[in-house]
């Protein structure tokens, strides 16, 4: 059971979340309207930069040494070029599988990829071994993907109907 401190962390990462599928559709809309996905990237990341800068002067982060930097592994630097993939991706195929059959792809893959980083403490992150419950999780969440990619591709009269308000008198 998490204490209050891990449940805040935990709303934390499912508000920021929250916000990806908006990312995806505001990215491929943006994409649309400039005529190219690579350059609705570019301008996505410059939104970013803009953004951030003004934060880290409020906050006084200190500039980075790049001596220091360097000493780091190499895969360091493979952050910003997975952003550039994402970022892409979504403009490229949000508009064509809808949010949620993208959402739920990009999940599944985040926690097949998370598992493997987990039991090997990939990339700094302490061991964590892939347990039996923890493989039903992400099967579960694949199973989740694979069903709405199945429900996605089923004609529009073939899915059930919502149900008609019944308005009642006061």
């Amino acid at each position: 059971m998490p204490n209050a401190g891990s449940l805040l962390l935990i709303l934390a990462a499912v508000f920021a979340g929250a916000v990806v599928p908006f990312q995806a559709g505001a990215n491929a809309m943006l994409g649309r309207l400039i005529g190219h996905p690579l350059w609705a990237t570019v301008v996505s990341l410059g939104v970013s930069l803009a953004l951030i800068i003004p934060i880290m002067i409020a906050f006084r982060a200190p500039m980075p040494t790049l001596g220091e930097t360097m000493k780091g592994p190499w895969w360091i630097w493979i952050g910003g070029a997975a952003g550039v993939i994402y970022i892409t991706a979504a403009l490229l195929l949000a508009p064509k599988l809808g949010a949620a059959s993208f959402i739920v792809a990009v999940i599944a893959g985040q926690m097949a990829v998370s598992i493997v980083i987990d039991h090997f403490g990939l990339m700094g992150f302490p061991e964590k071994p892939a347990s039996v419950a923890r493989l039903i999780g992400v099967a579960l969440i694949v199973g989740g993907m694979v069903i709405t990619q199945l429900a996605s591709a089923l004609p529009a009269h073939s899915q059930a109907r919502p149900v008609d308000r019944v308005h009642l008198p006061p």
